[in-house]
């Protein structure tokens, strides 16, 4: 039987539903029929794809994923385009709750030269960030929020991008099995009604933005209406993007001029 097809059928049988598709990038990532081997055997466990093949797709970059880390949705590729749609000018780009690092990556691969900061609080997403964020020359702090920027971006930020935690912490458990078992549950739980988080960086965002500046962060539909107060309160004209195919909302405030 050819390899792609064993493959694939291994992996069916362990549940992939994208089998075929999986097993083309396993071929594709193994070094030897033994790495090959211990690959599909730790999909076939339940690690995140992108954990075993150590990167993950993300608007056209190839973005490194250790295990352990936040593994980037392509979903979020929406709140990257909302960004450059609000913000085309931008020079001074802040990814905070980075995870990877993709969404700042991806903003500065279509930006051009920016001046690009990114922050998280768990080292082993700091350490994967760094990797990341390199070609562009961006600078990653490990840190709680706003803590983990330098003072001297106050005030100058153009796209503040914050894929903040926003599943209820009593629904983490309801996560599918390569979430809530191998991603770390700092970047998924957002507290009781999973809007911890994006209260704090709402009601600090106006500090740091410039005039003009927008905040942007991720949300379910049914979280919308408080996101959208928690911006308001904080001083930001907001409005709210769904995309077509309605997965994911995108909360975007804006600081007056």
């Amino acid at each position: 039987m050819p390899p792609l097809v064993s493959v694939a059928a291994e992996l069916r049988a362990a549940g992939c539903v994208f089998a075929e598709d999986e097993a083309e990038l396993l071929l594709a990532a193994a070094a030897s029929p033994d790495d090959l081997r211990a690959m599909v055997e730790r999909r076939a466990a339940g690690f995140p794809l992108e954990h075993v093949v150590g990167r993950a797709e993300f608007r056209g970059l190839w973005i490194v994923v250790e295990p352990g880390v936040f593994v980037p949705r392509r979903r979020t590729e929406y709140l990257v385009e909302q960004a450059l749609a609000q913000c085309p000018g931008a020079s001074v780009v802040v990814d905070l709750c980075c995870g990877s690092g993709a969404v700042g990556a991806a903003l500065a691969d279509a930006l051009g030269p920016v001046e690009l900061h990114a922050a998280d609080i768990d080292p082993a997403a700091v350490r994967c960030a760094r990797t990341n964020v390199a070609a562009a020359g961006g600078q990653v702090t490990e840190g709680d929020l706003f803590d983990a920027l330098p003072a001297r971006l106050a005030g100058r930020v153009d796209i503040l991008a914050a894929n903040v935690p926003y599943v209820p912490t009593g629904e983490v458990g309801l996560l599918p099995v390569e979430a809530r078992d191998h991603e770390p549950l700092v970047a998924l739980d957002g507290g009781a009604d999973g809007l911890d988080v994006l209260r704090r960086v709402a009601a600090g965002a106006p500090d740091w933005l410039a005039p003009g500046g927008c905040l942007l962060v991720e949300t379910s539909e049914r979280q919308v209406p408080a996101a959208t107060r928690a911006f308001a309160r904080a001083g930001l004209t907001v409005r709210v993007a769904v995309p077509d195919e309605e997965y994911a909302h995108v909360v975007i405030g804006v600081r007056d001029r």
